[in-house]
């Protein structure tokens, strides 16, 4: 698939994939006319990218795991580095959560006042 249809089926831009290949993220062929092809496999990682760079991880680090996501098999250094990750992805779940039961105390405290007739004050 081409770069347009690849960004269409991942909802990333072509700005943001040519830049995951300059990384060495994603990777393509070239036709005659320099147009980027790409394999259908390559929507699911570019999903994955997406995922990892919404956890903070670094192109860096995206780009020394991905290997462990295609082979199975990772280094001593790498699994201490996702085990490093994974506890960071668990401290965001667990700060989100507490945000969620922040909004959900607000708004359970909003309708009661809507309910009683006196509103909550503005911003």
């Amino acid at each position: 698939m081409r770069i347009g249809e690849l960004a269409t089926r991942t909802g990333v831009s072509v700005r943001a994939l040519r830049y995951y290949e300059e990384q060495g993220l994603l990777a393509s062929e070239r036709s005659e006319s320099g147009q980027r092809h790409y394999p259908d496999e390559a929507a699911s990682r570019v999903r994955l990218i997406q995922q990892l760079y919404a956890a903070g991880i670094s192109s860096a680090s995206i780009l020394e795991m991905l290997p462990c996501v295609v082979t199975g098999v990772a280094s001593p250094q790498v699994l201490a580095k996702l085990r490093e990750h994974r506890s960071s992805v668990i401290q965001q779940i667990e700060s989100l959560q507490d945000t969620l039961q922040q909004l959900d105390s607000v708004m359970a405290g909003a309708v009661k006042s809507h309910e009683s007739g006196v509103p909550c004050p503005p911003g």
